[in-house]
């Protein structure tokens, strides 16, 4: 079994920042792709930013240059630092990983943490 642990949302004004973390636990083999979806009212959840093993990753046009996506491998972990938010950056934001076990293959989602952008 694997658990994906997320921290660092909450309530910050439009133009400020925040920055989530993700951390991988259990009996893990290896993670492939991490990263991180969100979900507003009303609407599907979207990919915000992944980021592969090797350090290669992709953003959704919407964050580009205001958000950046780092992992730290030795602690499994992933950090999204989110910079000039905006009210539509509000929204449930969720980690997502792929990852390898001894005997199975889990695409892993954490329980979500609420990140509000206020005007």
């Amino acid at each position: 079994q694997v658990q994906l642990v997320e921290s660092g949302g909450g309530l910050v004004q439009a133009g400020g920042s925040l920055r989530l973390s993700c951390a991988a636990s259990g009996t893990i083999v290896s993670i492939n792709a991490m990263g991180w979806y969100r979900q507003a009212p009303g609407k599907q959840r979207e990919l915000v930013a992944v980021i592969t093993s090797g350090g290669h990753t992709n953003y959704a046009d919407s964050v580009k240059g205001r958000f950046t996506l780092s992992r730290d491998n030795a602690k499994n972990t992933v950090y999204l630092q989110m910079n000039s938010l905006k009210p539509e950056d509000t929204a449930v934001y969720y980690c997502n990983a792929a990852i390898e076990g001894v005997r199975s293959l889990w695409n892993a989602w954490g329980q979500g943490t609420q990140v509000t952008v206020s005007s």
